[in-house]
């Protein structure tokens, strides 16, 4: 879901360079996505591929996080949605380049280190924003406050993903909180910004009940393989 929202920058980045780097780590995530997707559809032994999964799914199936389906916005609000999810995303491939599940594992660790770029480049822009002017401030300031209810959902868990704990095949979400707030809390220091303060953080998107974006993006994302179906290209 977010490489397909950091593609929709593709042409329309704020510079050139931006713009190639926002189609890079939009193509990075995307190719996370196939692997995980690939290796789902294998565990399952259902008859699909990661195509049908990312594919033929509807809305209520998919059980991604609310924060990596909300509309791009600026650049600003991209640049922060980034850095907050980047960041957790690190501390979750490193938990699982440990996994009892060795393709996993593989995974995650080819996934751990591009993360370490799409934290970095994004912490630079958000210093570079925050530290900016009166304008570039205020507009990453109003995205983080914006973004900062969606970020509890990232580390809920249930259990499911317990059990698979046990197995030695997942990593407890709510384990990587301390790490993360750790890391954001030190950026948004350097960048002059202002840690939002307590609010009701928003879920529901990791049982299947998300925001009316999704279903939007879905359709686009869908058109071609329900339009045509088995078609190969």
């Amino acid at each position: 879901m977010l490489g397909h929202r950091l593609s929709e920058w593709c042409g329309h980045g704020p510079i050139l360079e931006e713009d190639i780097a926002l189609t890079n780590i939009a193509l990075d995530l995307v190719g996370e996505a196939n692997l995980l997707l690939g290796r789902a559809a294998t565990a399952e032994n259902a008859g699909r591929d990661a195509d049908a999964l990312a594919f033929l799914r509807d809305v209520r199936e998919y059980r991604n996080a609310l924060i990596v389906e909300l509309p791009k916005g600026d650049f600003g609000f991209t640049v922060a949605r980034q850095f907050l999810f980047s960041v957790y995303a690190l501390h979750q491939w490193e938990a699982l380049s440990t996994s009892a599940d060795d393709d996993l594992a593989g995974i995650a660790a080819k996934a751990l280190k591009e993360t370490r770029y799409h934290v970095r480049h994004s912490a630079e822009w958000l210093v570079r924003l925050g530290d900016g002017t009166d304008e570039s401030h205020g507009r990453v300031q109003d995205a983080l406050d914006e973004l900062w209810r969606f970020t509890g959902e990232l580390f809920l868990t249930d259990d499911v993903e317990q059990a698979l704990v046990k197995q030695k095949l997942a990593v407890d979400s709510s384990s990587l909180f301390d790490a993360w707030k750790r890391d954001v809390t030190d950026v948004i220091s350097r960048a002059t910004l202002r840690m939002p303060g307590d609010v009701y953080m928003q879920r529901g998107g990791r049982s299947g009940m998300h925001t009316e974006h999704l279903g939007v993006m879905l359709a686009e994302m869908q058109v071609l393989p329900r339009t045509y179906p088995g078609a190969k290209w």
